[in-house]
């Protein structure tokens, strides 16, 4: 499993680090009930504080991304239970940008465009 730390992000290291195993999740890299690395191993290999990969590990398991299981660690959801909720934040970040498009008056067919361009 590879993740890298960008220090020159504003985002705090434990949302990098959540936000890469959402995405190792989603695209099954890691399959489901595989095992996440400890917290202390994965702070090991990336050389950061075990602190902050147990706020990454929080932030996933409050997101529906993992479960814990008591003395085993974290294993990784269903991709088909955290889906749903994705698909809400995407469609969420979406209106906030039709929103904008509108400001800057683009037209329909600029985005549709767009969004076949680059589909």
């Amino acid at each position: 499993m590879i993740i890298k730390i960008d220090f020159r992000d504003k985002r705090p290291i434990y949302e990098q680090i959540s936000e890469k195993l959402q995405e190792l999740i989603l695209c099954g890299a890691i399959g489901v009930d595989e095992s996440l690395p400890s917290v202390r191993s994965l702070a090991i290999d990336l050389s950061i504080n075990p602190n902050t990969i147990q706020k990454a590990y929080d932030n996933l398991e409050q997101k529906g991304f993992c479960y814990s299981v008591a003395g085993r660690g974290r294993f990784a959801a269903a991709v088909s239970e955290v889906m749903p909720g994705k698909r809400k934040e995407f469609f969420e970040k979406f209106d906030q940008l039709l929103n904008e498009s509108a400001t800057l008056q683009l037209k329909k067919e600029e985005l549709i465009d767009y969004i076949k361009k680059h589909n």
